[in-house]
């Protein structure tokens, strides 16, 4: 069983020019049930499949499996997905060992900047960078399942 150990922050300075990769990113919601979530995403000619439910008693890791599709399926998907699709642009920055992956939003989302960090263990410590600003992690309100 996979698991996702992530904080999330908004983002309040320029990282851009940090940036060492750009991905456009198109997904949609099936499920966004707090308890299953299941999300198709669309990037780099790939659809992927996610599954993500929470894991008892754990402050940042919730449980995650995700399963590449037939790209022609995927798109097929997203077109059932609940309401709206979010789109955006996701950068990845390397930080102090780490990697950040930082969402610029399009659409009805556009000008909310999110920087997620991925950890090996929820009390793993990081540097925070300049451009990094409040953490918003468990606030229900910046996931994308709640974008939608």
């Amino acid at each position: 069983m996979a698991l996702e150990i992530e904080r999330k922050f908004l983002v309040n300075g320029e990282f851009r020019h940090l940036a060492i990769r750009q991905i456009e990113i198109s997904q949609g919601y099936l499920s966004v049930d707090p308890d299953r979530v299941v999300r198709i995403r669309i990037t780099n000619g790939k659809a992927i499949l996610s599954v993500k439910a929470p894991k008892s008693g754990a402050e940042f890791s919730r449980h995650e499996w995700e399963f590449e599709i037939p790209f022609s399926e995927g798109q097929e998907m997203l077109k059932v997905c609940l309401p709206d699709v979010i789109l955006k642009t996701r950068y990845i920055v390397p930080e102090q060992g780490h990697l950040f992956e930082i969402d610029v939003f399009h659409g009805k989302n556009e000008g909310l900047v999110i920087a997620e960090i991925e950890l090996s263990s929820e009390n793993e410590n990081f540097i925070r960078p300049s451009w990094l600003g409040k953490e918003v992690t468990g606030d229900l309100r910046y996931y994308n399942a709640s974008l939608i």
